[in-house]
């Protein structure tokens, strides 16, 4: 087999990774600033990392610049295997990972309403590369598939049974991180694997999820990644008739944006980045950081209760793998289930951070989405 290409296309940019036969990642960067002057970044393991500057006015345009980026490092893009695109929402129909073809292209785009800040996007992708290496299988990977094994009483809101309202499930996210942690843990802990897993997917946005034989059973974020835990810049779980309060007195644009992009930690401490937080000192800031780590923990208790009782703990995501401070909270909340924390190993961020002999393992996990993807193309190609 050759390499995959995995790409992960946002609103105004495109970041990429290549990997081998061997899934090791070769080659990497990003297009970022598209629709004007963008900036093109480029790092390898052989190569320092390199940036240059390009009109790049499209989404078809920045893909092809970064094709001419890999080419010129010696990679022949017929000799690869495929490419893997990261589309955030699947919705009822795209549950796993599949092959892009015309129908699947038609499903994604029927799930625009779902993740209109996404989806668009991710499609943009899949398409510019059909143009550009007509020849390259596609797979899509979906952040919401390793959801979908939720039972039902999970996913569905309890309103009326009536079609119009069918599509209003929780989805769920993070879940290509999610099963890249599965993953990585399997291999890792091997024997030790735990049964019962409660998985935290800390960053800007953070979720939380129970993992029971290897398959999510709960998750806190739902029909979209609102729902849940306290985030960098997104108030999390909130009353609905509060939200309808907001949008009667600030219209509905209005709440959307504050909702989604003025609340949570840069609402309360007026900083989004945890870091930033830490440093300030503040009594807001302070608060914040309380904040977040309180409700992670009360939602980690319904996480457990999904599960039916807890056999390990592992954190990822930027905030979960380096945040000694906000780990140490959350596992103290825990407490009372056994997890205790190891305070060297812990701000050392090393693998395995529980006392030798807790009743609880407790692992840090590097969050690989790209090579989750990567994994999942070159399985499904196979």
């Amino acid at each position: 087999m050759g390499g995959i290409l995995v790409l992960n296309s946002g609103s105004s940019s495109i970041k990429f990774a290549l990997f081998d036969e061997s899934l090791d990642e070769t080659l990497s960067g990003s297009a970022t600033e598209i629709g004007g002057v963008s900036r093109l970044k480029v790092s390898s393991n052989t190569l320092k990392s390199e940036e240059t500057t390009a009109v790049l006015p499209d989404h078809s345009a920045a893909l092809s610049a970064i094709l001419d980026l890999i080419r010129s490092a010696g990679v022949d893009i017929a000799e690869l295997t495929g490419a893997g695109h990261r589309v955030v929402h699947g919705g009822p129909v795209l549950q796993s990972a599949i092959h892009v073809d015309g129908q699947v292209i038609a499903e994604i785009e029927r799930c625009n309403d779902l993740a209109p800040l996404h989806n668009p996007h991710n499609l943009a992708a899949i398409l510019a590369l059909k143009v550009l290496a007509p020849d390259l299988v596609q797979v899509a990977c979906f952040d919401t598939a390793f959801h979908a094994s939720n039972p039902d009483v999970a996913r569905r809101y309890a309103l009326p049974d009536r079609p119009e309202l069918e599509t209003l499930r929780r989805y769920g996210f993070h879940g290509i991180s999610y099963q890249g942690l599965v993953r990585t843990l399997a291999e890792d802990a091997q024997a030790d694997a735990p049964n019962r897993l409660l998985a935290l997917h800390l960053g800007n946005g953070a979720s939380l999820c129970a993992i029971k034989s290897g398959q999510s059973v709960a998750t806190t974020m739902g029909y979209s990644p609102l729902e849940g835990l306290t985030m960098g810049t997104r108030t999390g779980s909130i009353d609905g008739n509060l939200v309808l309060r907001l949008a009667e007195e600030n219209g509905i644009e209005d709440t959307k944006e504050l909702l989604n992009k003025k609340s949570g930690l840069v609402g309360l401490g007026g900083l989004s980045d945890m870091r930033a937080l830490h440093a300030a000192e503040t009594d807001a800031s302070r608060f914040a950081v309380e904040h977040f780590c309180y409700w992670a923990v009360r939602h980690a208790g319904s996480m457990i209760a999904a599960m039916g009782g807890l056999d390990g703990i592992a954190f990822t995501g930027g905030i979960g793998e380096n945040d000694a401070v906000v780990r140490q909270k959350i596992i103290s909340g825990l407490a009372f289930l056994g997890a205790t924390c190891d305070p060297q190993s812990n701000q050392s961020n090393r693998s395995r951070i529980d006392v030798s002999g807790s009743a609880v393992p407790i692992w840090i996990v590097k969050a690989e989405e790209e090579k989750t993807i990567a994994a999942e193309t070159q399985k499904l190609i196979a």
